[in-house]
């Protein structure tokens, strides 16, 4: 995630005071979160490491006490003790047996990664005496300043409170206001609160139309904000964190809410990630002035969406042809945008790579026409009827085809997949929400412009959405009651994220890791120019060749060495595999399992078309895979055995493409073996749904009718 103009006060932070809640330090049973809480005294320790003062405030030991007196007494009952009425455990003994138990993990912890911890109790009482204050204020200093990691709790054990967790009164009342008071006492930098969610949303987590508020602006939010249920364990839930939140981020000290169970959320947060959310007396200053709201957006690309499947077929190709004329009529404004994007971009030093994908080269937006006008002439897919069948006299069952409804698409330096998608999209009846790399900014602004005001008003532009800001995508991805279905188009590291980060259904594939095979009865000047297609015609892209796989028999004919001349010959930087490497002096790769996406490759010698298969299958993406070889048997074995998406016989894996397949433009590659799979076109983006028509025909605890569920012509 991008860092944040309004995260710019992490460079002026030294002091930190973490309060860790119950709901981190526990389980949902009860029991301690033991791989959470050794996350959390690594991150600690690498900021520790790097200058930093870290003051922790810990909840968690009244729960662990009751949880441990709970289990003695039982062991010390008797059956009969077991049959009366079981009185509650005093509280002030849960916290005296449970704080001890807290201090012992800790320093287990922190001796593991040779931290020195120290244990700090106070009660509200002492901050009433200046004394105390001023004493607690040179013991913190004195431990920071050895390395040590003071660790803070109220002493409910000797608390003058009637009980803990039931008096809310006094200089503090639980964990959260004692971490802000000491962040004020002890003039720390940032106060970090870590709960058991991903920060302050406008609603109760649960409920899917809540939103991360990722800045809190009190003006703003404290009148719209429905908090849900208190802690499950703890004592103040989300509310008591907003209001220590709000007291200390006013009296200077910025706080952040953020999940306690992600990995290095801490340490995000210092980096100036925009990570759970903000509490800062200039909020106000930060927030724009209207918020761009992701749940309208995906709200209105369905309700459009839906307008738009109701027109005929001829009216919706009518809208693909005038998008066509639109970005021919355009295209030198286009250019101009684009062009603009391809120079930020060497300026930046981005990746030759990406700026490849980013160009949008001279015909390019004719090509990009043409294949729109090649979906518009397509069958309508909408309402096909796929299946028909008479499930009794009268009662005729039809399978059709129909829309999935709404479409995130989150994309990186193509802009020519924006119009791919958006027409896609269109021919398929689907809303569209588009999400484009901020390296193609202006083209993405401006092929959206286009595209949407072609779009006649009875349907809106709003089909279509364009998200331009990076910070929305989190929103986007809890939106799985509008959204329906998720295609990235970048990077591993991007795919991934999203992958892990939305209940989404997610379709796409991560790598391009894709083989060409050359076997030992491959005709040599096919292999030459198959090989030389898959590898240069665009390195770029997800289907070019990263690996490729020769036969044993070709290093002694002398076949292998005439294809690595011709490829140097065109530029490729080639690197081996254990056995390559060796026999014809090139570096090792540092993996089988890497995409270049560059004038590079990987050769490995392999004995026969099992081993490769074999190679393919460890090292491979299941993206694209190709055998070229004159030997029938040999190539039906490749093609049945390999588990890819696309299996290619003597041709380049760069045909593995939309367009190329006949299918008008695609979303994206898919390499999941559920929905869709390779090329994604129109039928990728449809389900079906199941129509009924009868007569009046009841079930009557299915006497009413005579099933015969009897297969009849689709066109009948």
């Amino acid at each position: 995630m991008a860092e944040d103009s309004s995260r710019a006060f992490v460079k002026d932070v030294k002091r930190i005071v973490i309060k860790v809640g119950t709901a981190v330090v526990t389980r949902n049973d009860g029991r301690l979160a033991l791989g959470r809480l050794g996350a959390l005294c690594e991150q600690i320790k690498e900021l520790n490491s790097q200058g930093y003062e870290i003051i922790l405030v810990s909840s968690g030991a009244v729960g662990l006490g009751r949880q441990r007196l709970r289990y003695r007494r039982l062991v010390n009952s008797s059956f009969a003790d077991l049959q009366k009425p079981q009185v509650e455990l005093d509280g002030k003994a849960c916290a005296a047996v449970g704080q001890n138990s807290l201090m012992a993990l800790y320093d287990t912890l922190f001796s593991e990664l040779d931290i020195s911890s120290a244990q700090l109790l106070v009660t509200d009482s002492d901050f009433r005496d200046r004394d105390f204050r001023k004493q607690l204020n040179e013991t913190v200093k004195s431990l920071l300043s050895l390395k040590v990691i003071p660790i803070f709790n109220e002493n409910d054990a000797v608390s003058t409170r009637k009980a803990p967790y039931e008096d809310s009164s006094g200089i503090f009342w639980d964990n959260d206001s004692l971490a802000a008071l000491l962040a004020l006492e002890l003039k720390a930098d940032l106060l970090v609160l870590l709960s058991d969610v991903e920060g302050l949303y406008s609603g109760p987590p649960s409920d899917p139309k809540s939103k991360l508020i990722h800045t809190y602006v009190k003006e703003k939010h404290q009148g719209e904000i429905t908090f849900g249920d208190k802690s499950r364990v703890g004592r103040g839930g989300m509310t008591a964190k907003v209001k220590a939140a709000v007291n200390a981020a006013y009296a200077g000290i910025p706080v952040v809410i953020t999940s306690g169970s992600a990995p290095e959320n801490i340490i995000r947060v210092l980096q100036g990630q925009k990570i759970g959310t903000l509490f800062h007396q200039d909020a106000h200053l930060w927030e724009p002035t209207k918020e761009v709201d992701t749940r309208e957006m995906a709200v209105a690309a369905r309700e459009s969406s839906r307008r738009l499947q109701a027109l005929s077929s001829q009216e919706r190709k009518k809208i693909l042809l005038d998008i066509a004329d639109a970005l021919e009529a355009n295209e030198k404004l286009i250019t101009v945008e684009n062009e603009a994007d391809v120079a930020a971009a060497q300026q930046a030093g981005y990746e030759k790579s990406l700026i490849s994908r980013l160009a949008l080269k001279p015909g390019k937006i004719a090509s990009l026409a043409k294949s729109i006008r090649v979906l518009a002439n397509m069958e309508d897919p909408i309402g096909r009827v796929l299946k028909k069948t008479q499930l009794a006299d009268g009662l005729i069952l039809e399978k059709t085809s129909s829309p999935l409804g709404v479409l995130l698409i989150v994309f990186e330096s193509r802009p020519d997949a924006l119009v791919q998608i958006a027409s896609l999209a269109i021919r398929s009846g689907n809303g569209l929400l588009l999400k484009g790399g901020k390296e193609a900014k202006r083209s993405n602004a401006i092929l959206h412009k286009v595209i949407t005001e072609a779009i006649p008003d009875i349907i809106g532009g709003k089909v279509i959405g364009l998200v331009t800001s990076r910070d929305e995508i989190p929103d986007l991805l809890k939106l799985d009651d509008v959204i329906d279905l998720v295609i990235p188009r970048g990077s591993n590291k991007l795919v991934s994220q999203i992958k892990s980060s939305t209940k989404i259904p997610v379709l796409g594939h991560a790598d391009g890791i894709c083989h060409v095979y050359v076997d030992k009865s491959a005709n040599m000047d096919m292999a030459k120019r198959v090989v030389l297609d898959a590898k240069i015609d665009y390195p770029a892209a997800c289907n070019a060749m990263e690996t490729l796989l020769v036969h044993k028999d070709l290093v002694t004919n002398g076949a292998l060495n005439e294809l690595i001349v011709d490829l140097r010959i065109q530029g490729v930087t080639l690197y081996g595999g254990p056995r390559a490497s060796l026999l014809m002096n090139i570096p090792q790769a540092r993996s089988f399992h890497h995409e270049y996406n560059s004038m590079e490759c990987t050769v490995e010698i392999v004995d026969n078309v099992a081993a490769a298969i074999d190679h393919i299958h460890h090292h491979g993406s299941a993206h694209t895979d190709c055998i070229i070889t004159e030997d029938r048997e040999t190539a039906e074995i490749f093609l049945h055995q390999v588990d890819s998406a696309a299996v290619f016989h003597n041709a380049s894996t760069r045909f593995c493409d939309g367009a190329r397949f006949g299918l008008g433009a695609e979303v994206g590659i898919s390499t999941s073996r559920i929905h869709a799979r390779g090329p994604v076109g129109v039928e990728g983006l449809l389900t079906t749904r199941w129509i009924l028509k009868g007569s009046g025909q009841v079930v009557d605890g299915d006497k009413g009718v005579i099933y015969t569920h009897k297969d009849i012509p689709i066109n009948s």
